[in-house]
């Protein structure tokens, strides 16, 4: 994390970050803790969550290093919808240069010089209104882009990416990509790393071994060993371990069980894992937690994305303490146990 500088308070600009439908809490919590920061609204457009935010030129820095954020971005205008539902309108309301202006040096800081040639791609998220707005208003906003700087093309694989999004009902924003996290994702088109990095977060701060008994190709561990954790998984899918290596080299991995899990007793600071689907079957899922329950250490944190937990397969040692609907299939959830 970047040092704070001392003395004047910078001037703060406006910015936005997106993180995986049902995490918006959590990553607008740790975005609150930090310095330079100030949040200005939350919203959702169904797919993913939205966290309005001021920052100085620190705060965005720090903003820009949390791995919850699957996207963070130069806020380049807000604006409502007023009753419109003409793709041509919103898209011109959407670019205007003041605050595109504004958002371009901010880019131009972050990311890499302007040029007078450059690539740019279009993304949009619209979720109510007309069928015609939602198909409509990405091609509308290409063109105005392009009317504005005749010398840019649009392109699939864009030096610039610009986002217009309705962050709540009537509501949009229009932003320029900065960064965040979106490797390749893996264990899984659902399974982002902001949220195997949203997991890891709710298990606390980095404070011994963490372990993932079903890593499948390693989400988990390379967020575990990015946030200082000492990461080790297994899995009983020997053909995911080369993966799961690949994605945390720093971490241990190896052929295993979740049921008979080979480390000693009160060993592990968190356990944190994507369930497989044998974990509907009540036996596998009340052996696994028994095991999870077992290496956890007294206060430790069990992390699980399962659909369905049921009490009468939870180990006595087991505190629920939180429970997050998330936007993934089959109904899942974050389940957030504490052992006793």
């Amino acid at each position: 994390m970047p040092a704070i500088q001392a003395g004047r308070r910078q001037r703060q600009s406006p910015f936005f970050a997106t993180c995986p439908a049902g995490l918006a809490r959590i990553l607008r919590e740790q975005l609150a803790g930090l310095p330079g920061i100030e949040i200005t609204g939350s919203g959702s457009d169904g797919q993913r969550d939205y966290i309005l935010f001021a920052a100085d030129r620190d705060g965005r820095a720090l903003a820009l290093a949390s791995r919850l954020a699957d996207g963070v971005f130069a806020d380049a205008g807000r604006f409502s919808r007023a009753g419109t539902t003409d793709p041509n309108v919103l898209a011109t309301r959407s670019w205007r240069a003041d605050s595109v202006q504004r958002a371009l040096s901010v880019w131009a800081e972050q990311v890499r010089p302007l040029s007078a040639s450059m690539s740019y791609s279009v993304t949009t998220s619209v979720h109510t209104g007309p069928r015609e707005l939602h198909s409509g208003i990405r091609r509308a906003l290409t063109q105005v882009v392009g009317q504005d700087r005749p010398r840019w093309k649009p392109a699939a694989r864009a030096e610039l990416e610009i986002w217009l999004a309705e962050w709540r009902d009537g509501e949009l924003v229009t932003g320029l990509r900065l960064g965040g996290n979106r490797r390749e994702r893996a264990g899984g088109s659902a399974f982002s790393p902001a949220f195997a990095a949203g997991m890891v977060y709710l298990a606390g701060p980095a404070d011994g071994l963490l372990l993932d008994p079903c890593c499948g190709t390693g989400a988990v561990l390379a967020e575990a060993a990015a946030a200082g954790w000492a990461a080790a998984g297994t899995d009983s899918s020997a053909d995911l371990l080369d993966q799961a290596r690949a994605a945390a080299p720093g971490a241990d991995v190896s052929l295993g069980d979740a049921r008979e899990i080979l480390e000693p007793d009160d060993s592990v600071a968190a356990c944190v894992s994507r369930l497989p689907p044998a974990a509907s079957d009540g036996g596998w899922l009340g052996s696994a937690l028994a095991e999870m329950s077992r290496v956890t250490r007294s206060d430790g944190a069990v992390i699980l994305l399962a659909p369905e937990i049921p009490r009468t397969v939870l180990p006595g040692a087991l505190r629920l303490r939180r429970q997050i609907p998330v936007r993934l299939a089959d109904g899942q959830q974050v389940w957030v146990f504490r052992r006793r």
